[in-house]
């Protein structure tokens, strides 16, 4: 029997597995704010406005995933960096996505936001 036949060793099983682990919730408000380096209430404000969704635990604490952090820094990037408010960045991001899901490239100064992973 060849590896391939078996069950988890196709292409998409493998593509199936990186998704899973990218939603993993496993990181908590302090953390993902050390991570990103920002203040755990900008975190929170974020969810409010409905940017990003964090899962809950069966106690009702955020649990952020990797996917959670990636658009938390795609963001941090637009806010920061190109000066977007946050209207302007949920704006951005769809566009992006579009442009994505079309095969056109973005322009030179959105190259390094990658939004293929994101839930935009």
């Amino acid at each position: 029997m060849e590896t391939t036949d078996r069950p988890g060793n196709s292409p998409r099983a493998a593509v199936d597995a990186t998704n899973i682990h990218l939603d993993k919730p496993i990181y908590t408000l302090s953390v993902a704010s050390e991570i990103l380096e920002t203040h755990p209430r900008t975190l929170m404000m974020y969810e409010h406005l409905g940017m990003v969704q964090p899962k809950r635990t069966v106690t009702n604490r955020r649990r952020y995933s990797q996917r959670d952090l990636m658009k938390l820094q795609a963001i941090q990037t637009l806010t920061r960096k190109h000066g977007v408010n946050l209207a302007g960045v949920r704006y951005v991001l769809a566009l992006l996505k579009k442009l994505e899901t079309n095969g056109i490239q973005p322009p030179d100064g959105l190259k390094e936001i990658d939004v293929s992973l994101l839930d935009v």
